[in-house]
């Protein structure tokens, strides 16, 4: 029988792959805004013997034998989830948070129906409609757009909403470092006669710690990952308040999209939300909130642009278009230094996806390490160093 005491016999070219990765989180300063460091429990449970069982169904109603502690622990898993978060309902059982989304359209809508989103050069995401992704491809989707100030405009897109008429509205986003007004969203909803999702996989972790506004009571659906500012594993979450919609979201995961659910994973995600509901977590949340306007602060005091002016959350997007340098030849230049972050369109961006003209940033991993407010002070000034002394190669 597997313990964890044993010694193990991994294949040599998967041990240096695993030494090397250990290595490189350990080397690289990691500012990507949906990664994060998960407890070392966490990662335990992920590979542990939950692992080596099928339990297709849910609690009660399973399709295989010998789920007497499957059923326990998806329950527990539910019950930390719904704490966590204040929801009446959660399925905790989607692989990730784009699953998380596809089955809420499929629960929810009939192919063909109208999505309104914000698009992805604007900071969505690809699963909200985008027409490379199965979302696009089922629903007839169309996007509003940010305000002149690159923030969300709500009158705008409720005249939108009238005239569009959508099945589904969609908020929460992976560029978008303000404050979202989730009740303007379900007004604008409840107006046209549209559903609400709120997708927020990207502030889960700052919503739990009580930074960060919850969309929970005003959205018809809450959909989530579990890693990112979470801090647990990679998976997904649906939440509801309304016990029909759960039924449905619940037989769109099973048997709809997905068959048995990774329990070794919903093991992992239990932890996680435990994790979140310390005082604790509560502290790291925000701590990622200080540390994010840190680095706001001196970028702007330097000159540099700041999509929507500042942050109000965990990231940012540094828009490089009134120096017309290329998000993509920057992040690759500050890898070449050990820093990592992600090259991002910006709104109106004249560059196309695969170069950008901003970087994205968050401050969750580095907050995870233990960084301070000087810490990330002297990460954006080198940041910035970097950016001014090769300039000319990052047209």
């Amino acid at each position: 029988m597997f313990t964890f005491r044993e010694k193990l016999a991994i294949d040599d070219k998967l041990q240096d792959l695993l030494n090397s990765e250990i290595k490189r989180q350990s080397k690289e300063i990691n500012l990507i805004a949906s990664e994060n460091i998960a407890s070392r429990e966490v990662m335990a449970l992920t590979g542990s013997p939950f692992t080596n069982k099928y339990a297709e169904g849910y609690p009660g109603k399973r399709y295989y034998q010998g789920c007497k502690y499957y059923d326990e622990l998806e329950i527990y898993a539910q019950d930390l989830a719904k704490e966590l978060f204040g929801a009446e309902y959660a399925n905790v059982q989607p692989h990730s948070g784009a699953n998380a989304n596809l089955a809420v359209m499929q629960a929810l809508l009939e192919p063909g129906d109208k999505i309104l989103s914000l698009g992805l050069p604007e900071g969505g995401h690809l699963s909200h409609g985008t027409k490379v992704n199965i979302s696009g491809k089922l629903y007839t989707v169309f996007n509003y757009e940010l305000g002149e100030d690159n923030l969300l405009d709500y009158g705008k897109i409720a005249a939108y909403a009238e005239v569009v008429k959508p099945d589904m509205i969609i908020a929460g986003y992976s560029a978008y470092a303000q404050t979202i007004e989730w009740s303007e969203f379900r007004a604008i909803a409840d107006k046209v006669g549209a559903i609400f999702l709120a997708d927020f996989s990207h502030y889960s972790g700052l919503i739990a710690g009580k930074t960060y506004s919850s969309p929970v009571k005003h959205a018809h659906v809450c959909t989530s990952t579990t890693h990112k500012s979470l801090r647990g594993p990679r998976g997904g979450m649906i939440l509801t308040n309304d016990y029909e919609i759960y039924q449905k979201i619940n037989k769109a995961i099973f048997p709809g999209t997905q068959g048995g659910p990774l329990m070794h994973v919903i093991a992992a995600k239990a932890q996680a939300y435990r994790e979140a509901l310390s005082d604790d977590f509560k502290n790291y949340a925000s701590r990622v909130m200080v540390n994010a306007r840190t680095m706001t602060s001196r970028f702007r005091a330097r000159g540099y642009d700041i999509v929507g002016g500042d942050t109000e959350s965990h990231m940012f997007v540094v828009d490089f278009t009134s120096r017309n340098l290329t998000g993509k030849r920057v992040a690759d230049m500050l890898e070449k230094n050990k820093i990592i972050v992600n090259y991002n369109t910006v709104p109106n961006d004249s560059k196309p996806p695969s170069q950008g003209s901003g970087i994205r940033i968050g401050t969750c991993y580095e907050t995870t390490k233990g960084r301070d407010i000087n810490d990330f002070l002297a990460l954006a000034n080198n940041i910035i160093d970097l950016i001014e002394a090769n300039s000319i190669n990052l047209i």
